[in-house]
């Protein structure tokens, strides 16, 4: 029995999950202890997108209705080089955290949950059956104790801050701007009438270079770095209408991946980004707190013990944690290498964008952007896309050389006079003289950034043809076409990933994004028959280019 439940950080999944839990007990006392205080909360906008407003509205509709009512809904853009491309998300919603806070508070306190501010509290102190640390990425609960809940902390490489301007943009945007120091680029939405979010991010060398390293340090933690919002406002301009960014507790940072082998210890249990992180381009830090709050409450119901019952809630939500965990971390390491497909029409780098975490595959995101893809992929063949299956149709595209007088195409110093009559080669690495570089098979769903990076530069002393080839599975497949994106832009070598036939979805989408030049495809195709990479004529292609030569 629960008589008195403690809740360690006032969030919004430590709101959240004291409101359900005193609607689901009401003899249970419950209360929020946040160190902060009401009206001083630091940061800009907060995105929910349409699953997880589905979530809101099965456990609390009330506190759904309220939360959409001071929404502002958006499109997304993607804006490079002058050009645009973009794609209707109108289920894409953006509330200010100030306002989502003010609406979780209300609804906390109507439920009868006692909110106490702006004193610090530790776990150890509380006079409590339960204590949820919603504590945040710096949880002091998880710190105080690491080993008990078997907690890893990985810093990524990059650099970020949020920002916000007093202006809503009239799309959620996604726009780099080169300079003398590097590339910044800006994933910003409005989330108000006159605000909106302006997230920047920057490579370590850039950041560097711009003079930030010195900037940061000079930064009070309670402070904004007014010197990197100046920079930023005219390195943005282009973009912000003649406004400025506005800070809130802005800095520069590095972001922190939190997993933890173990969710709770005795009566202490983890919830949101205290027991795990996902990175900020999918956009998930809120939904993932929350949606651990329905979870933890529900599991409460089950058991005979509190143990049993953590351990339920747990399992419940580990699977569906991993899942975007893995998405944000392939997502992380594209954002970090963004600057190096800046050459790619914009149409393509939305493709690749979306492509970027094999989250969204190239016929799903045809059938709601179908002028975006359709444009992307002519300016990657050459040729209007036909047929019912784009991923068949990439598969089936020649990879020719440019003609005197015509535009570059992907591949053009490396296909020789001819060049290939399919994407599709035998799987043969001997007969386009390649050299093989086995990537292995992934330990994790995500692949690993060392994995990648070696896999990398071992490629990179290759000047002929590169084949990567690896484990069967999705995700080993998903990260030799990460290693195959990084070489086929820093080398001059033919990229060829090789995968099995029930993947071959994935290595078109890997083509279209431009990951790769070819691709061999294993085994058996659906229709029984063994893809021998045969030409549109009948014959077996042994992998002879048109010319009758081979690739260097």
């Amino acid at each position: 029995m629960l008589h008195r439940v403690a809740v360690l950080g006032g969030g919004p999944g430590g709101l959240y999950a004291a409101r359900l839990l005193k609607l689901a007990r009401p003899g249970t006392e419950v209360v929020v202890h946040e160190q902060g205080v009401p009206d001083e909360t630091f940061g800009f906008g907060v995105g929910l997108a349409a699953r997880t407003q589905r979530r809101l509205e099965e456990a609390d509709p009330a506190t759904l209705r309220d939360i959409l009512a001071c929404s502002y809904s958006h499109d997304m853009r993607m804006r490079v080089g002058g050009r645009e491309a973009g794609m209707s998300v109108s289920s894409l919603v953006a509330v200010g955290r100030a306002e989502l806070l003010g609406v979780l508070q209300r609804h906390a306190e109507d439920a009868g949950v006692k909110l106490e501010f702006g004193v610090r509290r530790a776990a150890d102190e509380l006079d409590a059956d339960l204590v949820i640390a919603a504590d945040g990425v710096g949880s002091a609960t998880r710190s105080a104790d690491p080993e008990a809940f078997g907690a890893e902390v990985e810093p990524g490489t990059g650099w970020y801050l949020w920002a916000g301007t007093d202006v809503a943009l009239d799309h959620a945007l996604f726009a780099p701007e080169r300079t003398e120091h590097g590339v910044f680029v800006t994933h910003a939405y409005p989330y108000a009438p006159d605000r909106s979010t302006f997230l920047v991010e920057t490579d370590e060398a850039t950041w560097r270079s711009a003079g930030f390293e010195a900037t940061t340090a000079a930064t009070p933690f309670d402070a904004s770095d007014d010197a990197a919002l100046e920079h930023l406002s005219d390195v943005f301009a282009p973009h912000l209408g003649g406004h400025r960014l506005i800070g809130n507790r802005t800095r520069w940072l590095q972001f922190r991946t939190v997993r933890c082998a173990r969710w709770h210890d005795g009566r202490a249990v983890l919830l949101g980004d205290a027991a795990h992180t996902a990175h900020y381009s999918v956009g998930s830090g809120t939904r993932l707190a929350m949606e651990d709050a329905i979870a933890l409450v529900s599991a409460l119901d089950t058991g005979d013990d509190l143990d049993t019952a953590l351990s339920a809630y747990t399992g419940a939500r580990r699977p569906a944690v991993a899942r975007i965990q893995d998405i944000a971390e392939r997502s992380r390491r594209w954002w970090d290498t963004f600057p190096e497909r800046l050459e790619l029409p914009v149409e393509q780098l939305l493709v690749a964008y979306m492509s970027r975490a094999g989250n969204v595959p190239l016929d799903r995101f045809a059938a709601g952007s179908p002028e975006v893809v359709h444009a992307a992929l002519e300016q990657w063949a050459g040729e209007e896309p036909l047929g019912d299956s784009l991923a068949e149709w990439v598969l089936a595209r020649p990879l020719r050389p440019s003609t005197p007088g015509q535009e570059p195409v992907a591949g053009d110093d490396i296909a020789g006079p001819r060049g290939f009559d399919s994407r599709v080669v035998p799987d043969d690495p001997g007969a386009l003289d390649a050299t093989v570089l086995d990537v292995g098979t992934d330990a994790r769903p995500a692949g690993s950034e060392a994995v990648v990076e070696e896999a990398v530069r071992r490629g990179e002393t290759v000047t002929g043809c590169v084949w990567l080839t690896g484990g069967d599975d999705r995700s080993s497949l998903l990260t030799r076409l990460e290693v195959a994106e990084r070489l086929r832009r820093r080398t001059d070598a033919l990229v060829v990933v090789a995968g099995p036939d029930e993947l071959r979805a994935d290595l078109a989408d890997g083509l279209a994004a431009d990951r790769a030049h070819l691709v061999a495809v294993r085994g058996e195709r659906s229709d029984g028959k063994k893809d021998r990479g045969e030409r549109s004529d009948g014959k077996k292609d042994r992998g002879e280019r048109s010319d009758g030569g081979r690739a260097r």
